[in-house]
């Protein structure tokens, strides 16, 4: 008779179950997406003139003085928002290499259906989430550096926010480089939703999954189209 296989792994603390990490990937994919939703509505200032977008870029740092102090609401933002992002990726690497680690290296089965009869459910968007995270990471990494603390200038440095938005933007490559990264942001957003109504349980039936399939896909659309109208408006002359 064969001797059973005894699993002598230590239990996975409830924290670091699959469960709780892709909740945390759902709250805080939602906070960055709160984030991202404010920051478009900031770009558009850039239409209302300098004076305006410099003014709205120096409000933000004076956000609840006295009590607190100069920018100290926004290092608090970014605190916040620094936390989401560890949190996302710390439990989006774990659940990648659980899969893995369970499939040996194959990755997981997928159910069959009419329009995968392979088994092969993933669409273009849930096959690049790690690349396309890697891109984004990379380029808000030179998106800081050059519009928020003036160390990269394409278009010249200047300690005005609104020059330095309008003097990069002005160069095709640099609007080239910020289309890739938002497409790649797009791909993300949409999995991404879709994957956080799941995790939160809404997904609850072909009619609510097809409408939250929708939205996910209105949602990341919209948020593209926000985040591209300011540089191509500042690239063609119109601002």
């Amino acid at each position: 008779m064969a001797t059973p296989t005894l699993n002598t792994r230590p239990p996975i603390p409830t924290w670091r179950s699959s469960i709780v990490l892709k909740s945390v990937m759902a709250v805080s994919g939602l906070i960055l997406v709160g984030f991202l939703i404010a920051h478009a509505y900031g770009n558009f200032k850039v239409f209302s003139g300098q004076e305006a977008f410099d003014a709205y870029s120096a409000y933000l740092r004076e956000i609840g003085q006295p009590l607190l102090p100069y920018s100290g609401a926004l290092w608090i933002l970014r605190i916040v928002l620094l936390a989401a992002i560890g949190a996302h990726i710390y439990a989006a690497v774990t659940l990648w290499r659980r899969n893995r680690g369970a499939t040996a290296g194959k990755g997981a089965a997928r159910y069959v259906s009419s329009n995968a009869r392979r088994g092969h459910q993933r669409s273009y968007a849930s096959f690049t989430m790690r690349w396309g995270g890697v891109v984004i990471g990379l380029f808000v990494i030179y998106h800081i550096l050059h519009l928020t603390t003036n160390h990269i200038a394409p278009g010249g440095a200047s300690g005005s926010p609104y020059e330095r938005t309008v003097n990069g933007f002005e160069i095709w490559w640099v609007v080239a480089t910020y289309t890739i990264a938002l497409i790649a942001l797009g791909f993300h957003l949409r999995h991404g939703l879709w994957a956080a109504f799941a995790s939160i349980g809404w997904n609850r039936s072909p009619r609510v999954r097809a409408n939250l399939n929708f939205a996910a896909t209105v949602v990341a659309v919209a948020m593209i189209l926000a985040f591209l109208i300011p540089p191509f408006a500042v690239l063609f002359g119109v601002v």
